[in-house]
């Protein structure tokens, strides 16, 4: 328990200003993405005409349903995907700064890792090729 307090004394040293600069930038980010979602709705012509809101199907008229199957076995893939980015994405942040927060970490990583290998885990088991791992 020892080894947690200190990893949790680092994050409580983060200083404030570091924490007024994140709520600059997400407020810059709402006042700059304001004024390109609000201008084209005063501006733009919104006139409805039934050509306009036909579907379209590279200039040719549209035929079959718009509903098509879609193949399971890529969505494993994508979630195999999005846990890996996610969890390169952390681990490198972390051994980034590893040599500063000490082995304390070592605790946090590794119960993140066991957290991120659950869905993985599952992403396996429903593309059914455990046998590659």
């Amino acid at each position: 328990m020892d080894n947690l307090s200190g990893v949790f004394t680092v994050l409580a040293d983060i200083s404030k200003s570091e924490f007024v600069m994140v709520l600059f930038l997400a407020g810059f980010g709402v006042f700059a993405a304001l004024p390109v979602l609000v201008i084209p709705r005063l501006l733009a012509p919104n006139r409805a005409n039934p050509i306009k809101n036909s579907s379209f199907e590279c200039g040719q008229v549209p035929s079959g349903e718009g509903r098509m199957h879609f193949m399971m076995q890529y969505y494993s893939y994508l979630l195999m995907f999005v846990i890996f980015d996610v969890m390169s994405i952390f681990l490198f942040s972390w051994a980034v700064v590893y040599l500063q927060i000490g082995i304390q970490s070592a605790f946090i990583i590794t119960l993140f890792l066991v957290i991120l290998f659950v869905p993985m885990g599952y992403a396996l088991h429903m593309a059914g090729r455990r046998d590659i791992w």
